[in-house]
C-alpha cells in the first residue's frame, strides 16, 4: 500500500507559484469578485470593530479588495498594511489603493505563518478573507496572527462552508479529482472547505487563546451571466484547480472543465447563473 503524505514546504512553494500565476486574473475579476464576497467582508469588517484610526493587519490579503474596504473604514488617521505570500498579487493591491487615494494602505511579502516582521501587540485588527483555509499549519498562522494583535483586538476571517453549501466550487474539485485520479484530501490538510463544518473554525480560534469566539453564516452566491462565465472565473482565477490538473493531458483537461461547465449548468435560470456558495465568519478576542 502507498501513503501519501503531506509536505507542507512543496505546499508553500505550490501556493506561491499558483498565486504568482493568477493574479493578473483575480485582479480582473476584481469587480465579480467583490459582488460575490461583499456582504461577507462587511461582516468580516464589522466582526473586527474596524473603525476610524484602526491599525488594521490583512493576512494573505490577496488582489486587496477586502483591503480596500478596511482602508476605506479606518480613514486618513488609521493604517492598514496587506500581507500575502505572493510579490506580484501585491502589487496589484498596492496599485489598487494609488488608484482609489488610500495611502494608509502599506504592503509586505510575508507568509501568515510567519510574521516576524511585524511588531507584537501593534494592530487593533487582523482579517483574512478566505485566507485561513489554506495554510499548511492553521495554529502557527493564529498564533502568528494572534501576537501582533493588541490585549482586546480582534482577529476576523472569512471562510467557506462544508462542501455540499458550496457546490459552485465542491462540484468542480470533485470532478477534476476524479479525472486526475486524486486521492482525497488528508485529514486536516489545508483546502477550501477544511474549517466548515460545525465547531472546527471555533476551536481553532479557541486553541489559539482567543476569547468571544463567533461564528455567523452569511449566504454568498455566486452571481454571473451563465455557468460557462463562472467556470472561466474559476479556470482563469483558482489556482489550486489547475494545480490538480497537472498531471492530465489537453485532452483530458478540456474534457474536464466541459463536465464542469454541463454540471454548473443546472444552476443556470431565467435570472442567469446562481452558484451555491456559503461563507462563515469567524471573530475572537486577543
Amino acid at each position: 500500500m502507498t501513503t501519501t503524505t503531506f509536505d507542507p514546504a512543496a505546499y508553500k512553494r505550490t501556493t506561491l507559484a499558483q498565486w504568482e500565476t493568477a493574479a493578473d486574473a483575480w485582479d480582473r475579476w476584481g469587480p465579480a469578485i467583490e459582488d460575490w464576497l461583499g456582504q461577507a467582508t462587511e461582516v468580516m469588517l464589522d466582526g473586527a470593530a474596524i473603525t476610524p484610526g484602526s491599525r488594521v493587519l490583512d493576512v494573505a490579503a490577496g488582489a486587496g479588495g477586502q483591503t480596500l474596504a478596511a482602508a476605506e473604514r479606518v480613514g486618513p488617521s488609521g493604517h492598514v498594511l496587506a500581507t500575502d505570500i505572493s510579490p506580484t498579487i501585491l502589487e496589484y493591491a498596492a496599485r489598487a489603493a494609488v488608484r482609489a487615494g488610500l495611502p494608509q494602505v502599506h504592503t509586505l511579502v510575508a507568509d501568515g505563518e510567519d510574521l516576524a516582521e511585524v511588531e507584537a501587540s501593534s494592530y487593533d485588527a487582523v482579517i483574512s478573507r478566505v485566507g485561513l483555509i489554506y495554510f499548511p499549519s492553521r495554529s502557527t498562522a493564529l498564533e502568528s496572527m494572534c501576537r501582533v494583535l493588541r490585549p482586546g483586538g480582534r482577529l476576523s476571517a472569512v471562510v467557506y462552508s462544508t462542501a455540499d453549501r458550496n457546490e459552485f466550487f465542491s462540484l468542480p474539485v470533485g470532478i477534476i479529482r476524479r479525472i486526475a485520479q486524486l486521492p482525497p484530501p488528508l485529514p486536516g490538510q489545508p483546502g477550501p472547505f477544511s474549517l466548515g463544518a460545525p465547531g472546527v473554525a471555533e476551536a481553532a480560534f479557541r486553541s489559539a487563546g482567543l476569547r468571544g469566539v463567533t461564528v455567523t453564516t452569511v449566504p454568498s452566491p455566486v452571481r454571473m451571466r451563465s455557468a460557462a462565465d463562472c467556470v472561466r472565473f474559476e479556470k482563469e482565477s483558482f489556482g489550486a484547480l489547475h494545480q490538480m490538473l497537472v498531471g492530465v493531458d489537453l485532452a483530458g483537461q478540456a474534457a474536464a472543465w466541459q463536465e464542469v461547465t454541463d454540471e454548473l449548468s443546472k444552476f443556470e435560470g431565467p435570472g442567469g447563473f446562481v452558484g451555491p456558495c456559503e461563507m462563515l465568519v469567524v471573530t475572537g478576542v486577543k
